[in-house]
C-alpha cells in the first residue's frame, strides 16, 4: 500500500501484508489453545506451573467470543465463507460476529458490497442462513 493511501477496513483498505495474512476466527483460536493447554497438562505434573498468565487469559477470551465450540462446526463455517470469495478479513469478522441480518452483514463489512465481487442481498442472506444452520444444530 502506498504511504499516501490510507487504511480503510470498510473498503478493505488493510495494507498489503495483513491481505495476504492467514487470519484465524475466535473459535479456531479456541481450538488451538486448548489443545495446547492439554498437551501442557499432560507433560507436567504442575500444569499452571507452565501455563502463563497471559496464556490463561487468551484462552478465556477465546472461549467466551467463539460463536462456534465444536471443531466439525468450525471447519464448516470456514468452508461456506470460503465459498463466498472472501478475503480472510473479511471472513473472520463475519465467522466472530455472526450478524444475523444482511443489513448488519454490510454494517460490519461493508467491503463485501463495495469490492469487484460485490456479493448481492441474496447471496449473503444464503451465506447467513448457512452458518445459522450450522451455529443451531452444534
Amino acid at each position: 500500500m502506498s504511504g499516501e493511501e490510507e487504511e480503510n477496513a470498510a473498503e478493505l483498505k488493510i495494507g498489503e501484508e495483513f491481505l495476504k495474512a492467514k487470519c484465524l476466527m475466535n473459535c479456531e483460536v479456541s481450538l488451538i489453545l486448548e489443545h495446547k493447554y492439554e498437551q501442557l497438562q499432560q507433560t507436567s505434573d504442575d500444569p499452571m506451573n507452565q501455563v502463563s498468565q497471559v496464556f490463561e487469559k487468551s484462552l478465556q477470551y477465546v472461549k467466551r467470543f467463539s460463536r462456534y465450540k465444536n471443531p466439525d462446526a468450525v471447519r464448516q463455517v470456514r468452508e461456506i465463507l470460503a465459498r463466498y470469495q472472501l478475503a480472510e478479513f473479511e471472513l473472520c469478522v463475519l465467522g466472530n460476529l455472526c450478524p444475523e441480518t444482511v443489513e448488519e452483514a454490510i454494517a460490519m463489512v461493508p467491503s463485501i458490497k463495495t469490492r469487484g465481487r460485490a456479493q448481492d442481498d441474496e447471496a449473503i442472506e444464503k451465506m447467513l442462513n448457512d452458518l445459522s444452520l450450522i451455529k443451531k444444530f452444534e
